[in-house]
């Protein structure tokens, strides 16, 4: 069964990003100057908050300082008709950021997950990552000259004279995986990843290389990680994964045998899980997977698979 794309974090956006509007920078400079249109306030990767932990929102009538204290302001979308921007104010100190957009803190838009709503969150991280990029790309990586944004923010050019590079927005793709024994669905394999507390487990994953698909990924992470080779890799879902910038692609892959050989370096253990003990720690309270994670749908949705 696959994941419900719904239910995830950070999916389900409802802005429109007008893709056929937002090249014409009369158009985005109208969407500035109308008091209506909406600005998201960041800071280093952090949203901005209330005091009640809400991302703030100022409209642009009241944010004209706002705008000129940014290092970079770019277009979303829009919401119903509204203009949607998010400026950036990475350039200040934390206390000045949070004084020049009213706010409280600035806190990951992970901690905030369990207050947002999936729509909202997926602006929060759409938000994060775009101007994540562009402060990663003020200058051209073929020539050295500085760049500068286009198309409302989704494009940085090039400005030196024999280069003119345009450079598009990146996303780090990765797979994570959840892994059933060979001939039996009644069992797993968790791994427990170098850093993590002592038996806190999770599928496994990780970043697709170049020259390779997304299927291809899955086989390669599983023999290298943990020395098992997967058949029957299908497709279950995708998340945004603002950290800063990536897509987590989910599948399900069946074992060719229930040998296992951990790498001593991204894992220091793996082992299968029959659906019975998963449900014994889920009555004890302890969590399957971060509740903003693909991770933690993939498990749940295979406990509920056994039902």
């Amino acid at each position: 069964m696959r994941t419900d794309e719904r239910t995830l974090a950070y999916g389900g956006g409802w802005l429109d990003r007008a893709a056929a509007l937002r090249a014409d920078p009369a158009w985005i400079a109208a969407r500035l100057s109308d008091p209506e249109s909406v600005l998201l306030p960041l800071w280093r990767d952090r949203c901005l908050v209330s005091a009640d932990r809400a991302p703030v929102r100022r409209s642009a009538a009241e944010a004209v300082g706002l705008r000129s204290a940014a290092d970079e302001t770019v277009f979303l979308g829009l919401d119903a008709g509204r203009a949607v921007f998010a400026v950036d104010l990475s350039g200040r100190g934390d206390a000045e950021a949070c004084e020049l957009a009213g706010a409280a803190e600035a806190v990951d838009v992970r901690a905030l997950v369990g207050g947002l709503g999936a729509a909202e969150a997926a602006v929060q991280a759409y938000a994060k990552g775009l101007l994540h990029w562009h402060r990663g790309q003020r200058f051209c990586g073929g020539c050295g000259a500085a760049t500068a944004a286009g198309d409302g923010g989704h494009t940085r050019s090039c400005t030196g004279p024999d280069c003119g590079r345009l450079l598009f927005p990146r996303i780090e793709p990765a797979v994570i995986v959840l892994v059933e024994a060979p001939g039996d669905a009644e069992w797993c394999l968790l791994a427990r990843h170098r850093g993590a507390a002592e038996d806190s487990w999770s599928t496994l994953a990780g970043f697709v290389e170049i020259g390779e698909s997304l299927e291809d990924a899955v086989r390669r992470e599983l023999a290298e990680e943990a020395g098992v080779t997967v058949v029957d890799v299908a497709y279950q879902g995708s998340q945004a994964w603002p950290f800063p910038a990536g897509l987590m692609v989910g599948f399900r892959a069946t074992a060719a045998s229930t040998e296992v050989r951990v790498d001593g370096e991204e894992l220091v253990e793996a082992r299968w899980f029959s659906r019975a003990e998963l449900r014994e720690r889920v009555a004890a309270g302890r969590p399957l997977g971060r509740i903003d994670s693909i991770d933690h749908h993939l498990l749940h949705s295979w406990l509920a698979a056994g039902d």
